[in-house]
């Protein structure tokens, strides 16, 4: 399979095409409130996601991983950069073609219960989208909820409860519900088990699996605890302060990770054998503000193996070999 830059793959299996990606926020202060600063949450961020496929996004919290997920689906405007959605940019995008092409894109939100109104009946709450993309009559609506109901495991009559009624696992199953009631192709899921028990974790993860071979779906899964990325995810890309440091192949990310950071990353999950004892890499120092990052890599003042040019140059993000993507001055 040819590849393009930055991981990209032939564009007949790229659902999802991001380039040089940029969100920075304003701080303001002063009489007047003037821009004095900026937070670069995501800055200069390029990958693809193939149609069919889940891409695992990890990093440390603070990373950007969330910014990036809704600027993606345009819920935050991206400052500059390209969102390439089956070859239409979003982000250029006017705001009656935005929401045709919304319907496409939906979100699984870290909370379900801050997401749901508390005050509406959850059944109102998944069908919302359809009154609003104007998909069928109120039978046809109230048909569909009923059906997705039971497609995340949940039963018909729920349609008429309100959320406080229900357990963290079944309010994300709600949730789940919520995004998939429009049929969607890509669907970001923010964090979506990391407020959940162990076994509950399981069972969402295990719907997610199940609804993606059922729907053709293709998932951008945000996560920190990387056991739960490798079970769910073909890819995965690791971003490090608003930088895309590291992507590749769940199994070879997992097999050979390039990074120091990614290194630093996989040596902290745990290791389910009593017997089998991991070196574990203890990162020096706190994560910089993104209010001022490091000149050079941003990963150097933590990074044990820096060098001078680390401090100085930026590395390039780079193919090292097939389908592997790494910025770091150290990888040849």
């Amino acid at each position: 399979m040819a590849k393009g830059t930055n991981g990209r793959s032939d564009q007949e299996d790229v659902l999802l095409e991001i380039n040089n990606l940029v969100k920075y926020f304003p701080v303001r202060g002063g009489l007047l409130q003037r821009t004095q600063a900026w937070v670069r949450a995501v800055d200069d961020v390029s990958f693809s996601i193939r149609k069919g496929e889940t891409v695992g996004l990890v990093g440390e919290s603070g990373c950007g991983k969330t910014t990036l997920g809704r600027t993606v689906l345009r819920l935050t405007d991206p400052t500059s950069g390209q969102v390439i959605f089956e070859g239409a940019d979003m982000a250029s995008m006017r705001p009656r073609d935005l929401k045709k092409m919304r319907r496409h894109m939906q979100i699984i939100f870290q909370d379900p219960f801050s997401s749901l109104d508390p005050r509406v009946p959850i059944g109102e709450s998944i069908g919302e989208g359809l009154i609003i993309h104007d998909i069928g009559d109120s039978k046809e609506r109230y048909e569909r909820v009923q059906e997705v109901l039971e497609r995340v495991g949940l039963y018909p009559e729920h349609a008429r409860r309100y959320p406080h009624e229900f357990s963290g696992g079944q309010r994300q199953r709600i949730g789940i519900a919520r995004a998939l009631v429009l049929q969607p192709k890509f669907i970001v899921c923010d964090e979506p088990v990391s407020a959940l028990d162990v076994s509950i974790q399981s069972q969402v993860l295990n719907l997610l699996r199940k609804l993606q071979e059922d729907f053709g779906l293709t998932y951008l899964f945000i996560a920190h605890n990387l056991s739960v990325v490798e079970h769910i995810s073909d890819r995965v890309a690791v971003m490090y302060l608003g930088k895309m440091v590291e992507i590749t192949s769940r199994e070879d990310l997992y097999e050979n990770p390039l990074h120091p950071y990614t290194l630093a990353l996989m040596s902290a999950i745990p290791v389910p054998d009593p017997m089998i004892t991991r070196e574990r890499i203890i990162l020096a120092g706190d994560v910089p503000s993104p209010l001022n990052p490091p000149s050079g890599c941003r990963f150097h003042p933590r990074c044990p193996l820096a060098l001078d040019l680390c401090k100085e140059v930026e590395p390039e993000f780079r193919e090292v070999y097939d389908d592997h993507w790494v910025a770091c001055h150290r990888v040849s």
